[in-house]
Parts: structure tokens; sequence; C-alpha cells
């Protein structure tokens, strides 16, 4: 039956993506407006006496690749209530890029409905049957379109990794602590006040304290948390890690801040992705693949305190009921038979408050001795055991002020061409047994499959003798330069060198680890352990004499000739 007569209403369909603006000549661009669009479409509904035009709708800013678009589907749902039973675009392109949906719509859902579907630049009315081509030629268009969209989406991830590797900040928000430069949107720089407050954590971590707490003291200070400091400064700043309706700082958004490497100068994008342009959801990547620049921009915090921070968030402490700061020492206690850290308990005797420290594997199983050591006498041995190794980093100073740096430097270098030489000849011996390989299968020494296997294998310890080289070579034109650090961990001793008690910052600063035995026996190991003997051998090697006496105070003397 033919219908006579009928006056068709319409939607207005325009749509415009970035993608279109970011990579489109000005001449496209200016032709795929949103105005242009809708200017193409109402000439053509004029000479069109049996179409009104009912509504318009715009998807600006969003892609092609999918239907969930806001306006799209405001315009599905007018089309089911019969507001709507015509839709005009531009071109099959504005209406969607993607192969398989846009046939979807085109083919079956809209007849289904008993909608009109007229694509103007691609002479395309669904009406018209008299054109028998469309039905063969539409869906070649539309893969075109769907090819377009993965080509351009290949296009951006390769730009944007190009980007990310020049050290260019992609991301639509910077971490807290920074903002982007008026002058450069992907560059970053110090924000005043928010830097100050990332200080501050840093700082309140270091002196003991837990992150609900400094989460509780920067609440307490009325410190806007980092999603309304944002807002506060004109941004419009949305995130999925509010859970609440009050905004506020927990003990998560602080855990972010003191993991983030952004802190010391780093910048590390690339983490997540999707698996290409039509699937959304997102994913994270493998580390190995994300793209990280070191020393990028200014650094906040001290890549020492920053490593500081990491190792007491490795540690399993917990404040005790009532307290807002760890134990100067928890975390650092271990047992010395099971390697276990060792718990702090509190007891009463004789109407005195006693507290101490006993190995937790003995408190939970009894498989191991109690080892039980007072809290007062622990803090007193250790704080003596260090004023005394101060003391011994204070003699090593003196001696390298009297040396000089230049003979550690030609130990260093000797050590570095040693260890060079031993990975050429590894790599000299890899290229050779890999040459002879050939050989050894055409006389049927070995299969074809062990070829491959062994090739493989020897490529493979070639190369990373050759990495090994290179890192080597860095090394020994960084002490060259005289650009190696490898003192500076002295200092770190010396500016406690007047220390009267001890605190929980110069116990996770100073100490790696505290053995107990039992009451009477506990082993120290403090921090740059191994720089610390290795500078002592090298002392001796220059004909230096080291004595140590009961209290593990050294005493370094020249040897007479």
């Amino acid at each position: 039956m033919k219908t006579i007569n009928k006056i068709y209403h319409a939607a207005i369909y325009v749509r415009l993506s970035k993608e279109d603006g970011d990579v489109s000549n000005t001449a496209k661009t200016e032709s795929n407006s949103i105005s242009n669009q809708k200017s193409l479409v109402r000439e053509f509904l004029k000479n069109h006496k049996d179409i009104v035009i009912e509504k318009e709708y715009v998807d600006d800013g969003y892609s092609g690749s999918n239907f969930e678009r806001p306006a799209f589907q405001m315009m599905l749902e007018d089309i089911k209530k019969g507001i709507i039973d015509c839709v005009c675009t531009k071109d099959l392109s504005r209406f969607g890029r993607e192969y398989i949906d846009s046939g979807m719509y085109i083919e079956r859902v809209f007849p289904a409905l008993g909608v009109r579907f007229i694509a103007v630049n691609d002479h395309y009315d669904s009406l018209d049957s008299s054109n028998k081509s469309d039905e063969i030629v539409i869906p070649f268009k539309n893969l075109l379109n769907d090819a377009y969209c993965r080509d351009i989406s290949v296009k951006i991830r390769s730009h944007l990794e190009i980007k990310r590797k020049q050290g260019q900040y992609i991301g639509n928000y910077v971490s807290y602590g920074y903002r982007k430069c008026d002058d450069d949107k992907h560059k970053i720089e110090i924000d005043t006040y928010a830097a100050n407050v990332v200080k501050d954590i840093f700082r309140m971590k270091l002196q003991g304290m837990s992150q609900d707490a400094i989460a509780c003291k920067l609440n307490e200070n009325g410190i806007l948390c980092p999603a309304d400091y944002k807002k506060s400064e004109g941004s419009n700043y949305q995130t999925s890690f509010k859970i609440k309706d009050k905004s506020g700082w927990s003990s998560t958004t602080v855990r972010r801040i003191l993991t983030n490497e952004i802190y010391i100068g780093n910048l590390v994008q690339g983490k997540h992705t999707t698996p290409n342009h039509k699937v959304k959801k997102m994913y994270v990547k493998d580390e190995s693949e994300w793209v990280r620049i070191e020393k990028n921009h200014e650094a906040i915090v001290s890549e020492r305190d920053f490593e500081l921070v990491q190792r007491l968030l490795a540690m399993d402490t917990r404040t005790a009921p009532g307290n807002n700061e760890v134990y100067n020492l928890s975390g650092l206690v271990i047992c010395a038979d099971c390697g276990v850290p060792m718990v702090r308990k509190n007891s009463i005797s004789g109407g005195r408050h006693y507290s101490y420290y006993m190995c937790a594997t003995n408190k939970y199983s009894k498989n191991c001795s109690s080892h039980r050591i007072s809290v007062n006498e622990l803090d007193n041995a250790v704080l003596e055991l260090l004023k005394v190794h101060i003391s011994n980093i204070l003699e090593i100073d003196k001696i390298i002020e009297l040396i000089g740096i230049i003979p550690f430097q030609q130990i260093d270098m000797k050590k570095l061409e040693e260890r060079k030489k031993v990975l050429e000849v590894e790599v000299e011996r890899c290229t050779e047994l890999r040459s002879m390989l050939y050989s050894d299968m055409k006389e049927g020494v070995i299969s074809k499959s062990d070829y491959i296997e062994l090739h493989a294998a020897y490529e493979n310890k070639r190369k990373d003798a050759q990495i090994a080289i290179h890192k080597i070579e860095l090394e020994m034109e960084s002490i060259l330069e005289k650009n190696n650090d490898s003192f500076k961990w002295l200092e770190y001793f010396k500016e406690n060198r007047n220390i009267k008690e001890l605190t929980r910052s110069i116990a996770v600063s100073l100490i790696r680890e505290i053995k107990v035995y039992d009451k009477k026996n506990i082993e120290v190991t403090f921090d740059f352990d191994n720089p610390y003997k290795t500078c002592l051998k090298n002392i001796e090697n220059m004909g230096y004499k080291i004595d140590v006496d009961l209290s593990g105070k050294l005493n370094i003397e020249k040897e007479a000739v």
C-alpha cells in the first residue's frame, strides 16, 4: 500500500568529534562544524514539503566510533515515543563511523520503527526505493567511515605516545601540588600553596603519623582536599574516587600522594589504555610499558624523603589506640631467629607500666622463643650505637677531606673497568658461539629446533651484556664528570652529630633493621651499610690502619712506611 500525503516529523542530527578538529585541515573542520551541518540540512529540507523539522539533536565533542552519545540516545527515546519518525543528517560519517552499529540502525532498527533516514551529502533517502544500488553502496561507505575512524585512532595514539616520551604532560588534570604552565599546557609547574601541603604530608609521615592521622589533621586545619581545591581554582574537576557526598581528606587520598613519583620530578604516563577505539573499557598496562621520564620537572620533595616514605609504607606498622604517631622503632625491630617483626606489648607489674617487644611468632604460635626486651632498654641501646656510628662517620669524613675524592674515584673506575672487561669477553663468547651454530646444524650436530633455541639464547645473553656495558660506561662518565654523589650519604649522618634523643624520623632515616637475639644482645644495621663497608675497605687499601674498640668506635691512622 502507498502512503498518500504523509507528513514526516524530522530530527536534525549533527555531530562533531574532537578528532575531526584535531586531525583535519582547517577547511574540512569548518565544513564539519555544527552550525554548517545544521544550515546544510535545513536548506535541503526546504524543498521537501512532506518533512517538518521537529527538533535538533547535537553531540558536540563526541566520537563517531560508538553510539553512546547523549543527544543520540535522547533522539532514540523520542523515536520510541513517536515524536520523531525521520532522521536527517549531513552524511553517514556524521551519523556514525562504526560499521556494524551504523548498518544495524540504518538497515534494521529504523525500518522496524518506521523511521525515514536521510544522509544529504551521500544522496541517500531510505524512502527512495528507485535506487537499488544504495543497498550495496551504503554498507561500503560505512565500512570506509569505520576504517577512517580506526586510522585516526592509531594516529592519535601514536601522537600521544610521542608526546609522553618527550616528557610532555597530556592529562586533563595535574596532580595536586602542580598546575599547567600558562604559556605551555604540556608543561607543569609547582603550585606553591598545594606544594606546601604536599611537603607537610611527607613531613608528618616521616615523623611517624599514620595516613588516617594525617588526613584528620588536614581536615581539622580546614585544608581543602585535592578535588575541592581544584574546583575552588575554577577547574571543572570530576573524580571517580569520591564515594561520599561530603568531600574531605582520607587515608586513601594521603597514600596516593605519598606514593606518587611526580613529587620527585618523575613523570609517569601511559598506565591505562583501551583495547581499541571501539572498546572504551580501561585496563592497566604492564609497568614495563609505562612511559617514565625522570627529572622531567621541578621536584617538591627530595628523593631521599620519598624513598624513606616508601620504606615506611612497606612496614606493617599501626598506631596504638589513642595515639596519632607510631612508636620510634615500630617496624624496624625483628626477631634474630625467625626474622619476623617483633610486636610491642604493655603490661602492669607492681603498679608500674612496663613496655616490651616480643617475637610475633612466639605470641601467636609459640614456635619461637619470646626474645623479650624492654622498650626503654632497647631505645637507649640503639641511641648509644647510633651515636658511635655517627662518630665513626665523622672520622671517615675527616680522612676523605684529607685524601680527597680522586683516589676513591680511581678505585671506583678500576672496579668498573674490570667489570666491563668481563662483560666484553662475554659478548665475544656469545657472538662466537652463535656463529658456530649454523655449521653445527649443517653437519647434523644439532637439529634445526635446537639451532633456533640456542641462537635466541646466545643473542639474548649478548644483548644483556651489551646493555650492562652501556650502564657501566655511563657510570664511568658520571665519575669522570664529578657528578657522582657516592659520598652524599655521609651528610645524612653528619647532620645528626648532636643527637640527644631517638625520634621516629631519625630512626627510619638512619636505621635499616634491629635484630634482637635476647635482652642483652642486639644487632643494628644502619642505612647505607654497604657504602660504609666499601669506604672502610678503600681507606685500608690506601695505607690506613683501622682499629675498633669494644664500644665499636673506629680509630683510623696512617700506617708507617
